[in-house]
C-alpha cells in the first residue's frame, strides 16, 4: 500500500515501548470511508511540519502490520519516512464535511460492537459510537511514573538521544485515568477510559494554571468533557480495542480513543 491518504481523527496519549521508545497510536479514515490504524509513529520526534493535527489529511507509505492481527492495523513502511500533510478539514457548517466522512457508520449498542470484535471473520477494532446518555466523567488514580525497568532499558540503548542539544525528554505519565460513564441503546451502563491526547494535554495545562492543584485541574477537565462536550454537544466516541485485551478475548476490549463533538442541531422548529 503506497502513499495512502488518511484523515487523522485519533491521536492517543503517548506511551513507552521497549522496542520503539515513545509512541503515539494514530487512527483515521481512508478516502473510501474505512478505518485505519497507524502504529508505531514516534510523533514527537518528527519534524515540525510532519507533526499532523487532528483532521489533517496526511500521506505516507503504509504496509500491513504483520505483528497485529486486527484488520485495520498498518504501520509506516519506514519509521524514518517523511509524513506529508496535504490538507485539513475545518469545523465550518457545524463540522459538516467531517460528519460526511466520520459518521458513515455509527454504533449505539456496545454488545453488537464487542461481538464483531470477537468474530474472527470480522474483527472490528475501530468504530464510531453514539452513547444514549452520558452519566458521568471522572478520574481514577493511576501509577504516577513510567516503570523504571522500561526507562532504564530505553536509556541503556540511547533511544532517547536526539541531537547535540541534549536528550529527548519523554512525555510525563498521566497520574490519573479519565473515564466516561454512559448508557448505550440497550440501557446498559458502561465505564470506558478515554486515552485521547487532548485529555492529557488539558490536564497538564490546567495543572500548571493552578500551580499543581490536582483537584482543580481534574475539575476543569471534567467541566470540559461533561458540561461542555456531553451536555451541550452532539457527542460521539471514537472507540478502539487495545491489542492486549483484544488478543486475550477480554469481555470488553474497547476504550475511547477520541471524541467527536459538533454542536447539537435544533430540528423541527417552525417559528
Amino acid at each position: 500500500m503506497a502513499l495512502t491518504k488518511v484523515l487523522i481523527t485519533v491521536k492517543t496519549y503517548p506511551t513507552l515501548s521497549a522496542k520503539y521508545e515513545e509512541l503515539v497510536c494514530t487512527a483515521g479514515f481512508k478516502e473510501d470511508g474505512s478505518w485505519i490504524r497507524i502504529y508505531p509513529i514516534p510523533f514527537r520526534k518528527k519534524a515540525y511540519h510532519e507533526q499532523y493535527k487532528k483532521y489533517d489529511w496526511i500521506e505516507l507509505d503504509l504496509v500491513k502490520n504483520e505483528n497485529d492481527f486486527r484488520p485495520e492495523s498498518y504501520r509506516p513502511k519506514s519509521l524514518d519516512q517523511e509524513i506529508n500533510v496535504v490538507g485539513h478539514i475545518d469545523t465550518s457548517n457545524n463540522w459538516e464535511e467531517r460528519k460526511q466522512i466520520c459518521l458513515g457508520k455509527v454504533y449505539n449498542d456496545l454488545d453488537i460492537l464487542i461481538a464483531e470484535a470477537k468474530n474472527k471473520k470480522i474483527g472490528t477494532s475501530l468504530a464510531v459510537f453514539k452513547p444514549t446518555a452520558i452519566l458521568d466523567f471522572y478520574a481514577e488514580p493511576a501509577e504516577r511514573e513510567w516503570p523504571k525497568d522500561k526507562l532504564e532499558k530505553l536509556n541503556q540503548y540511547n533511544l532517547f538521544e536526539t541531537n547535540d542539544a541534549g536528550k529527548f525528554e519523554v512525555v510525563k505519565k498521566l497520574p490519573y485515568k479519565f473515564k466516561f460513564k454512559f448508557k448505550d441503546s440497550e440501557g446498559k451502563e458502561r465505564n470506558l477510559m478515554i486515552e485521547d491526547w487532548e485529555v492529557g494535554a488539558l490536564y497538564w495545562k490546567q495543572l500548571a494554571k493552578y500551580e499543581g492543584d490536582e483537584i482543580k485541574a481534574i475539575a476543569d477537565v471534567r467541566k470540559k468533557y461533561l458540561d461542555d462536550f456531553a451536555r451541550t454537544k452532539d457527542l460521539h466516541f471514537f472507540l478502539g480495542t487495545t491489542y492486549a485485551f483484544h488478543a486475550k478475548n477480554a469481555p470488553n476490549p474497547f476504550v475511547i480513543i477520541g471524541a467527536f463533538h459538533p454542536k447539537q442541531e435544533v430540528q423541527g422548529r417552525l417559528f
